[in-house]
């Protein structure tokens, strides 16, 4: 995929070396962009293995609007956030809490109340009834709840907009590990908005994403630069199962045609 591979390239050879709170360096670039369009494939990168099921069963973990990873770790034995939970599969009021429940306060006579709102919920009902609007956005930047989460989130703005019947997303990213990262935010978002659309009856689009603070760990240079030695192969496709969004289970993403080069390990860094 073209548009990774300028990314990993311009990081390289342009980012700035910075420290950061993981204690390991980046070389960092200040607000990257990109785009894919949906109609020429699933952006699931060929020149490695990235793992699909892992991608899926965390976009299902963000849309079931919980604090915890226990149904993640312990169900699907998918073990991506372990790093950053407690004992007890504890994470806060992260991504799935904020995009299904999140916590506002309202007045209710002369009192203020706790009120939840599901901001993925309203987002299709706006694409249903009013799709030419410019405002369906789903935030995952809770200022006042930053203390309580296990990882602030990095992917926290993305919003839809419709235009000659297909559906298009575009990600604000504050922070973006680009080895590791970013090809799961590609993967997942993509998925999202292919999901979606089918639940609106509209064609998928175009998915664009800019990333604030795009680095590269040190670490992960060697890796990248055999990575942009390899020939991107033809993408794969992506099905997914006509259901509501909310009945949708790993069975229902049927990946096809996905032949990458193998696999390379990157170290996370907490």
């Amino acid at each position: 995929m073209e548009a990774y591979r300028r990314l990993v390239t311009n990081v390289l050879e342009t980012g700035v070396r910075k420290e950061n709170r993981t204690g390991t360096d980046t070389l960092s670039c200040f607000a990257e962009s990109y785009r894919v369009d949906l109609a020429d494939g699933y952006p699931l990168l060929t020149t490695k293995k990235v793992r699909f099921r892992s991608v899926i069963l965390e976009l299902l973990w963000y849309l079931r609007g919980e604090g915890h990873i226990r149904w993640l770790r312990d169900e699907q034995d998918c073990h991506i956030w372990d790093a950053w939970a407690d004992e007890n599969g504890e994470v806060g009021p992260i991504y799935p809490v904020l995009w299904r429940n999140f916590p506002y306060a309202a007045r209710d006579g002369d009192q203020w109340v706790r009120r939840e709102f599901d901001q993925v919920q309203s987002a299709i009902d706006l694409l249903k009834t009013d799709p030419m609007s410019r405002r369906i956005v789903v935030s995952a930047w809770h200022p006042a709840l930053l203390g309580e989460m296990a990882l602030p989130p990095c992917h926290l703005l993305y919003i839809f907009n419709v235009s000659g019947g297909r559906l298009h997303c575009h990600l604000t990213q504050r922070s973006g590990d680009i080895a590791l990262g970013i090809p799961f935010n590609l993967a997942c978002y993509a998925a999202l908005t292919t999901a979606i659309a089918a639940q609106v009856g509209l064609d998928p689009g175009v998915f664009a994403h800019t990333i604030v603070d795009a680095h590269i760990y040190v670490n992960h240079v060697d890796g990248l630069k055999e990575q942009l030695t390899r020939e991107p192969r033809p993408l794969p496709r992506l099905t997914i199962a006509d259901k509501p969004l909310d009945e949708l289970g790993l069975e229902d993403f049927v990946l096809e045609g996905y032949d990458p080069h193998p696999a390379i390990r990157f170290e996370v860094a907490v």
